[in-house]
């Protein structure tokens, strides 16, 4: 039966069985059967110490609602229902002492609001009780007041550009939102009034991704660089861009910049982040209680670590192994990039291309931003003499949620180390296995005690080799959980295998099903998929894979990237998409495809896959559906709500937004948090919006826009790779990898591969090191 549509309240029926929309203060609670089912604890002396209610409900001044609910206990009892503001000073228009039975009983009241507010909260206030009970609710409703308005995204103009711009060696498309059945005109027009460009769109019909009918429209033709230039279009002016070969240089930086800032454990710097000071988290200063001497969760182990540091994970306190095992690959590849691509601007990461603290130190920053997370990835490794020693913990987090805002040092809850598991392993293995090649030329000491831990670590995975995170380990923090970790075996082989030669790492790529098997079926790399990492490194940077193994990795590489260019081809909004892959943090799942895309360049040099990556990173810049720019501070519509506790400016105006080069997760027609789903399906339960309208640009929306930083270290990959076909160089394929034989007597020789492998074997002609 249909709603009405002066419906207040959402998910009122609990059909679906999930709890959306409602909140519970001081009481668990959890569907089933659809009904809400709420433990009232003991104790609770006010009937507001325990609280069930819903939250953002609007209210009229002066018009006539009904409010009606079905409810029983578990024993009589007498609860209060209240509408009220939903905060200070929680001014009641209605109150209602309701006395509950075992039976199921439907209640029915009416009342006239004498609140405005969009703030609105439906509460039933269960407190007062010197024993425990049972609340159950269902059929919730509350009807009034004007009807609500099917939510109806500001898109702005019809022309979808890529709001930051063009490189101007590189592809210009762009797409727009029309009926029209045939070509049209469009001009392109300089901030100065010039008309630059002109040419006739191409109709491309509805797309899928966004129920659009659209056209696409080829700017190539603008050769002059310069900014404020706009496309015009059937009387409709797209949203400003530039035309220059620096384009990505500062989201270069800012995307990797957003790491410093998601430090645990040091005070950040106002000097290195205006506007971003804050003091050091997760000391051991109070109120803090971590990270300094945690403890394992019960049944975990019997000790405590020193887990401080590290980068916080997303929008809450966290720290995972697992999502900061691929960002911290990432960035060691973005660095290991400039050893073995051709065009390449290596200096941009070198040291003092960061504001961050250790800059000066001689190493280049990237690897100084890299360590943070690494040392705390280290820290996290059992130790010697203690159960399940080798293994890796897989998260440390508070032992519930905190509210948002929340400062780091402001957390008040204590801190657990949880079980280990195998994934969280050999993560630590494969990172550190990649730090020991690249860290060596810097602090030999520190390479060293990599290589040492990421040898301990596959071991103790081989002795454990199915211990998994559970599923439902999620309070608190996100569970993290995997139960298959075939691919983390690959990629740990594959780092381990290109750091040290050594045949035994050989043979289990080779007994591996991703030895043969397409590693880029389901995409790019992704925290729960990590074969693409090994395959990608075996297929770029120097190793002893033999000949044919080698080009065959490279082949595979090429393959999916191809695979890729297709779905960019077909989709009109030039995205690596189709329409049903789409899903949480689908921005990522772009950005780890273009990973492989431009890999495919730097191994090939065809020009048809670096236009590939940055034609795609036209949409996340604006050229897509809602005409928004999904990387705070680029473009002149983009995200700056993103659900975190730290940049939580939406709700106290007294903290910062979060950084520039921040990139939300992006559209997600799952709408997995409650503020998603009541926003864009109403509480009149709307048809599901199209896939690429499933994005709201607030705090409260953590499936559609939160910040990660396994997002934020795909973007940080990519905008490198863009900003360095700012200045094309011609392209001979991969660096070569610089075997030198150096004679020294009649039995010994020396053969020396370089980059960025650095190692050296040294051999008698009976073949003994």
């Amino acid at each position: 039966m249909a709603r009405d549509a002066r419906e207040k309240v959402f998910n009122g029926t609990f059909d679906g069985n999930d709890t959306a929309g409602w909140f519970a203060a001081d009481a668990d609670m959890a569907t089933a059967d659809g009904r809400l089912r709420v433990q009232v604890p003991a104790g609770r002396r006010q009937p507001f110490d325990v609280i069930v209610g819903q939250n953002d409900i609007p209210l009229e001044r002066g018009a006539q609602y009904n409010i009606s609910f079905t409810a029983s206990a578990s024993r009589p009892v007498t609860i209060r229902t209240q509408v009220q503001l939903s905060d200070e000073p929680y001014t009641a228009t209605w109150s209602q002492d309701v006395g509950l039975d075992t039976g199921r009983q439907q209640y029915r009241y009416s009342f006239t609001s004498n609140l405005d507010t969009d703030r609105g909260q439906v509460s039933f206030q269960l407190g007062g009780s010197d024993a425990s009970w049972t609340f159950t609710l269902d059929d919730v409703s509350l009807v009034g007041g004007e009807p609500q308005e099917a939510y109806v995204p500001d898109t702005g103009p019809p022309v979808r550009v890529n709001q930051v711009g063009y490189l101007l060696s590189g592809p210009k498309h762009a797409t727009v939102v029309t009926n029209a059945p045939e070509p049209m005109s469009w001009k392109v027009v300089s901030s100065s009034g010039e008309m630059v460009a002109s040419g006739r769109s191409t109709p491309r019909g509805l797309d899928a991704s966004s129920g659009q009918r659209v056209h696409t429209i080829d700017l190539g033709t603008v050769a002059k660089p310069g900014t404020g230039y706009t496309l015009q279009f059937d009387g409709a002016q797209s949203h400003p861009f530039s035309i220059a070969d620096s384009l990505y240089e500062p989201l270069r930086r800012d995307a990797l910049h957003f790491f410093y800032l998601q430090r645990s454990g040091i005070p950040i710097d106002n000097a290195l982040a205006p506007g971003y000071a804050r003091p050091a988290g997760h000391l051991g200063v109070p109120p803090n209680r971590g990270d300094t001497s945690v403890p394992c969760q019960p049944g975990a182990g019997d000790y405590t670590l020193d887990v401080h540091g590290g980068w916080y994970d997303a929008g809450d306190h966290g720290k995972y192994v697992v999502n900061g095992g691929i960002a911290t690959a990432q960035l060691l590849s973005q660095y290991e990039r400039t050893k073995t691509a051709t065009v390449v601007t290596s200096a941009a990461l070198d040291d003092g291309s960061l504001s961050i603290p250790e800059r000066g130190n001689r190493v280049p920053d990237i690897l100084d931003e890299a360590r943070w997370e690494l040392e705390f990835l280290l820290r996290m490794q059992i130790p010697a003499g203690k159960p399940n020693a080798g293994m890796a913990h897989h998260k440390v987090h508070d032992r519930a949620w905190t509210g948002l805002p929340c400062l780091p040092d402001q957390d008040p809850q204590p801190r657990e180390l949880h079980p280990p598991s195998t994934a969280a392993t050999l993560n630590l293995a494969a990172t550190a296995a990649q730090a020991a090649r690249l860290y060596r030329p810097f602090d030999a000491a520190f390479a060293d005690r990599c290589l040492a831990a990421a040898r301990t670590a596959w071991q103790a995975a081989q002795d454990h080799p199915a211990m998994y995170a559970k599923s439902d380990d999620s309070t608190g923090g996100g569970p993290y959980d995997d139960t298959d970790v075939r691919d983390e075996f690959y990629w740990a082989a594959a780092e381990l295998f290109i750091t040290t030669g050594e045949q035994p790492y050989l043979d289990a790529l080779r007994s591996s099903p991703y030895w043969t098997g397409d590693t880029f079926a389901s995409g790019g790399p992704d925290w729960k998929f990590v074969a693409p990492l090994g395959r990608l490194d075996l297929a770029t940077v120097p190793n002893r894979l033999p000949k044919g193994d080698r080009e065959a990795a490279q082949a595979s590489v090429r393959a999916a990237a191809d695979r890729y260019l297709t779905t960019i081809r077909d989709q009109a909004y030039g995205v690596p998409l189709t329409e049903n892959e789409y899903t949480w943090g689908s921005n990522s799942v772009i950005l780890n495809k273009l990973v492989v895309i431009a890999t495919a360049f730097d191994l090939t040099g065809e020009q048809r896959y670096r236009d590939g990556v940055l034609e795609s990173l036209d949409y996340l810049l604006g050229r897509n559906a809602l005409n928004h720019s999904y990387v705070t501070g680029y473009g002149t519509r983009f995200s700056h709500n993103q659900h975190s506790r730290i940049y939580a400016h939406q709700l106290d105006p007294n903290l910062p937004q979060p950084p520039p080069g921040s990139i939300a997760g992006g559209p997600n027609p799952g709408l997995e948090d409650p503020k998603a789903k009541k926003v864009l399906l109403g509480t009149a339960l709307a048809e599901r919006p199209k896939p690429q309208l499933c994005y709201l640009d607030d705090i409260e929306s953590w499936s559609t826009n939160e910040v990660a930083i396994n997002w934020n270290s795909a973007l940080s990959w990519v905008a490198s790779f863009a900003a360095d076909q700012g200045r094309p160089v011609p392209h001979d394929g991969p660096k070569p990898h610089g075997e030198v034989e150096i004679t020294m007597g009649e039995d010994h020789q020396v053969n020396v591969i370089l980059p960025p492998g650095w190692s050296i074997l040294v051999q008698s002609s009976g073949g003994a090191p």
